[in-house]
């Protein structure tokens, strides 16, 4: 996958062990936090959002902390009047005296708000930019709270930015040839739209280079509708497609920020399946609901679900279910949809499923 989303919703379990549970069944949230806190094999950073990449990737992050070092001092200097710069050698300066610090333990004498970035102190503005800019790594999150200490006492010294100069013509050939692996098939867009640091215009071209030296082929992909889309795959990628075993025809619930359904337009245009998340829809106008899980059988998306925890009650309670527009919703499938349900229940620390009458829409 190459990286994992984070996110702090906690609705039957967080995004990111959902999306590695969806995958492993035999995940459970403590790997993570293990790998990531622990054994450091993991880092947090960027990629279209907050995500957790393998700490082999780090140095292919020299190129984004260069960009983003320019790129939000001056959308931060004009968004946010406050001062955020001024904070940062104090910032550092704590960080280095009494370790990992969270946005709660700098400038407390700073007016605190409601917890939108657009409420932020000072020095909470200058701790995500010195994190997004590389002078700070998140440690890890404690109640999903990040927790962050100064890069050279986390990053061995050889993966450190300023160990070397940053050579981004080599980070955008790794970041669209890692893209490439990862989607299989993808246009120069969707390339770009992967880790989302190498620009529109350099993916293109790295796209047209790699194809006049026979590294890339152009194909035409089959679309829901019919329609054929060009695409770049490697050479040998569709003769190796053929001779892929078919997927399992279990079930799966997905997480709304699952990479299979990132790039909602590309999901759409594979699938059919147009999602929208509804979080920040007001409740009166959803089409669905306010956390709707894409339901994933074999390689078809069927249908979405509306369901929540119960944790008093120890009960995943279903609200509704959407079968897609082409499914017929057969007693087969609600038998599998039950069994992975039992399990996302047993992997959620509940107990028992319970469907709200009408749950079948």
């Amino acid at each position: 996958m190459g990286f994992v989303q984070l996110d702090s919703i906690n609705t039957v379990a967080r995004a990111h062990d959902m999306i590695l549970y969806a995958r492993r069944p035999a995940y459970r949230a403590k790997h993570l936090k293990q790998l990531y806190e622990r054994d450091r094999g993991l880092f947090e950073h960027w990629t279209h959002d907050a995500a957790v990449i393998p700490m082999a990737f780090y140095p292919q992050w020299h190129l984004r902390f260069q960009r983003d070092t320019e790129m939000l001092r001056k959308r931060w200097r004009n968004w946010r009047r406050d001062g955020f710069e001024a904070r940062f050698d104090a910032v550092l300066q704590h960080v280095r005296d009494h370790g990992a610090v969270s946005s709660s333990d700098v400038g407390k004498d700073e007016k605190r708000g409601s917890g939108g970035w657009w409420d932020w102190h000072p020095s909470k503005t200058a701790l995500e930019y010195l994190w997004r800019s590389g002078a700070l790594t998140v440690v890890g999150r404690s109640g999903f709270q990040k927790q962050y200490d100064l890069t050279e006492r986390v990053i061995e010294e050889h993966l450190r930015p300023g160990t070397q100069p940053v050579d981004a013509e080599a980070t955008v050939h790794w970041l669209c040839s890692a893209a490439l692996e990862r989607l299989g098939f993808a246009t120069s867009g969707e390339l770009a739209a992967f880790w989302d640091t190498a620009t529109a215009a350099e993916t293109k071209a790295w796209c047209a280079e790699q194809l006049q030296q026979g590294e890339l082929q152009e194909v035409e992909i089959e679309l829901a509708d019919g329609k054929l889309r060009k695409s770049f795959v490697r050479p040998g990628t569709i003769e190796a497609a053929v001779e892929l075993a078919p997927p399992s025809g279990r079930m799966r619930v997905l997480s709304p920020f699952d990479p299979a359904l990132r790039d909602r337009k590309r999901a759409e245009r594979l699938f059919g399946f147009h999602y929208r998340i509804e979080v920040f829809t007001p409740a009166e106008k959803r089409q669905y609901g306010y956390y709707v899980f894409p339901l994933l059988e074999g390689a078809r998306l069927v249908g979405r679900i509306d369901m929540k925890a119960d944790r008093d009650a120890g009960v995943l309670r279903v609200t509704a279910l959407w079968p897609e527009r082409d499914v017929k919703w057969s007693p087969a499938r609600t038998r599998r949809l039950e069994a992975e349900l039992e399990r996302v229940a047993r992997f959620a620390g509940l107990d028992s499923v319970s469907f709200a009458h009408g749950w079948l829409r």
